[in-house]
């Protein structure tokens, strides 16, 4: 029996701008976009990794409560939760390709154990770490 994890998700504050950031900034595709009344389940794939889904879930109910759903949405906007990782073959290029189309960097192409890494966030204020792959 074959097992893993197909689906991590994270909360966004809209998701259409998340749509649009994940899609057109990183360069991620839709796997699934589909609405059961207010509810959307919206996840998106990299391109390298058809098996795995990001899911770009708003905190609402009926998964939350709405004083629950609104804290989550201000934990979020302070960049509270724990980053991501993007792994890349070349940080520095990767930078400037998504720099020149408006990604929100918190930190340029830095070397270090033995690597190079930099952050961004999403337009939510989710935190994310691009690490170079080692050769």
């Amino acid at each position: 029996m074959s097992q893993g994890v197909g689906v991590a998700g994270l909360y966004v504050r809209d998701q259409d701008e998340a749509l649009e950031f994940y899609v057109g900034k990183l360069g991620f595709r839709v796997h699934t976009d589909v609405k059961n009344g207010d509810y959307r389940w919206l996840t998106v794939q990299h391109p390298d990794q058809p098996s795995f889904q990001l899911g770009l879930f708003a905190p609402q109910p009926p998964t939350l409560d709405e004083n629950t759903a609104q804290t989550m949405r201000e934990v979020v906007a302070k960049g509270a939760m724990p980053p991501l990782v993007l792994a890349v073959d070349d940080c520095r290029g990767a930078y400037e390709r998504m720099n020149g189309a408006g990604v929100e960097f918190t930190q340029e192409p830095v070397e270090r154990y033995g690597s190079v890494d930099a952050s961004f966030r999403d337009p939510s204020g989710n935190g994310w770490k691009m690490v170079q792959t080692r050769s």
